[in-house]
């Protein structure tokens, strides 16, 4: 008998090296029997003729966990078992089956963690049931606790008939991802269940149900790639495996959005965090007060947040102690104390983090796997009428200061509450511009009349930014700028950073979306160029959208970028490149 020949498949596959690199890695849950972790070879056959490189997760809950969601693409929740109903703070009933609370933890464990990742997520079955519970949503410990299902429609949903066999229909959501893969409203499916889902999580949308009521199907209401589906499609030959081709396809553009986020610095040139002191909030550990903190930083792999004083603006006949968030003598005293309480909180963080005040101090912080805060001044308000402020606030990190908020002050005119005080900038305005383009400090239009943005840029020797704009063309807002705007930017070689303010984006705020979002990119990309734009979210000042509500999500706007086929350039010009160029041109001879 001819032996078997190990040489002859090694040299094999190792010319398969190189395409396997690119495979996405899809790790699938084990089940528990009789003390083994077990998994039927359907999941990983199924995986695998999918493209991707198919890993068996045990059950346990320890770091194991954090190192499998480092390494991998997507997860998959398999199915087998039933869900101890002591996760939804209910007692087991006799209707419930069999539980193993061990797969359970680990199971709503790596759900979660990989929701905070935007990692693609596929439920099966079980795994459906395991979303709905980490989510918030609920589970029914029997289909006949459910009050959607109709027991004379006769559909037996643990059937009697071999895995393979398709025994009843489901009718899909015609706009749904889930009829996008399948190319139709209607599909044949098996079941092997009990209990199901009856109520979906916020954030979730149900997109199929069975003729007798019961959820099939769930999917991210939010764009994105998280699916949970109540047959076992690894039983279903080609057809069912539609849905692994879905699931390693957003594998691989998750692969690829996480390798540019690592390739590059991606930067957010506006984030109101600080706002948020006077109620106690830390960014330096998971505070779900905020959007920014860094574990969400960590999440969506965003490397530097701009943290700003924002010095509110008094308006009418108020004066500063009408407005102070915080009871301090001068507006100038209330940023010198936003500044200390970051810095104080940087100092304690045990999550790497450090202040970066260039370009340089951002790249070697993110090479020493730290990430970084910059400082700004929103309102510059806080200079009072001391020009040498503008030095200590240089001295002291800020990379820009906003020259005015929401009313006209001592510098210039608003875009929004103005009264036409200077009709732009103040004579003391034109000094204020002067200094910060002596001292590196780059000159904020955000904010700004147009009156007040025509001068500085007339005035100005250096470009300037609008740290957190969008495009008037698409939501007529006066904080938004014009095509003009944008081209006098452009051509000042400044740069506008995009923001996810939800009134900025749409006329109507409560349809703003991340889709939206993506239009005013494509639309400023166009016009002006990938060169002139990036993002600066407005996080906790009200900023955040369906679809990329916090730091957590930012690979998310990546992924729509690659989908809209930006180029890998393009992308890493937005996410930080052309801000730390216009900063690196602001601060030249002056650091």
């Amino acid at each position: 008998m001819k032996g078997y020949r190990l040489d002859e498949r090694l040299q094999t596959l190792s010319g398969r090296r190189l395409a396997a690199e690119n495979k996405p890695l899809v790790g699938i849950t084990a089940n528990l029997s009789d003390g083994d972790a077990t998994l039927r070879e359907r999941y990983y056959l199924q995986v695998s003729a999918a493209g991707g490189a198919p890993v068996i997760l045990p059950p346990l809950s320890g770091d194991a966990i954090f190192t499998w969601l480092d390494n991998l693409d997507a997860l998959i929740l398999s199915g087998g078992g039933d869900c101890d109903p002591h996760w939804q703070g209910e007692e087991k009933l006799a209707v419930a089956g069999k539980i193993k609370p061990q797969r359970d933890e680990s199971e709503l464990l790596l759900a979660c963690l990989a929701r905070e990742r935007s990692m693609p997520l596929l439920g099966i079955c079980r795994g459906i049931q395991m979303m709905a519970v980490a989510f918030g949503g609920h589970v029914a410990q029997d289909i006949s606790l459910d009050a959607a299902w109709q027991k004379e429609k006769g559909i037996c949903h643990s059937q009697k008939a071999p895995r393979d066999v398709k025994t009843h229909k489901i009718i899909i959501d015609p706009q749904s991802n889930l009829r996008d893969i399948y190319n139709c409203n209607s599909l044949a499916v098996n079941s092997f269940h009990h209990q199901v889902v009856d109520c979906p999580p916020d954030n979730f949308r149900v997109v199929a149900r069975s003729e007798d009521g019961i959820i099939e199907a769930m999917e991210s209401a939010e764009y994105k790639p998280f699916m949970g589906i109540q047959w076992h499609p690894e039983w279903l030959g080609e057809e069912g495996r539609k849905i692994f081709d879905w699931l390693v396809g957003e594998a691989a553009v998750y692969k690829r959005a996480k390798a540019l986020h690592q390739s590059f610095i991606t930067l957010d040139s506006h984030c109101d965090t600080p706002m948020f002191f006077p109620q106690g909030a830390d960014f330096t550990r998971r505070d779900e007060r905020i959007k920014v903190d860094l574990e969400k930083m960590t999440d969506g792999m965003l490397d530097v947040a701009t943290m700003a004083a924002y010095v509110p603006q008094p308006i009418n006949n108020e004066v500063w102690s009408d407005v102070a968030p915080i009871t301090t003598p001068t507006p100038f005293d209330y940023a010198n104390l936003i500044f200390d309480r970051t810095e104080a909180l940087v100092k304690s963080s045990k999550i790497p983090v450090a202040i970066a005040r260039t370009p340089g101090e951002a790249v070697d912080n993110k090479r020493a796997g730290r990430k970084s805060i910059m400082f700004a001044v929103e309102n510059a308000l806080a200079l009072g009428n001391d020009i040498k402020r503008v030095g200590h606030f240089k001295r002291r990190g800020a990379v820009y200061l906003t020259l005015c908020h929401n009313g006209d002050n001592q510098i210039c005119d608003s875009a929004r509450r103005s009264i036409g005080t200077w009709r732009g900038l103040s004579p003391f305005g034109e000094k204020v511009v002067n200094e910060m383009n002596r001292q590196g400090v780059m000159i904020d239009l955000s904010h700004a009349a147009e009156s007040t943005f025509r001068d500085v840029l007339e005035l100005s020797k250096k470009p300037v930014v609008c740290s957190h704009s969008n495009c008037r063309a698409l939501c007529n807002h006066e904080r938004n700028l014009t095509d003009e705007q944008l081209r006098l930017l452009a051509a000042k070689d400044g740069v506008c950073q995009l923001t996810l303010y939800a009134g900025f984006i749409c006329e109507n705020p409560s349809e703003a979306d991340i889709l939206h979002f993506v239009e005013h990119v494509e639309h400023a990309a166009q016009l002006i160029g990938t060169e002139h734009i990036g993002i600066g979210s407005d996080f906790d000042g009200d900023g955040g959208i369906r679809g990329l509500n916090d730091a957590g999500e930012m690979t998310l706007f990546t992924r729509q970028l690659l989908r809209k086929r930006f180029s890998d350039d393009d992308i890493r010009l937005i996410w930080g490149g052309n801000w730390l160029r216009v900063m690196a041109r602001n601060q030249e001879n002056n650091c």
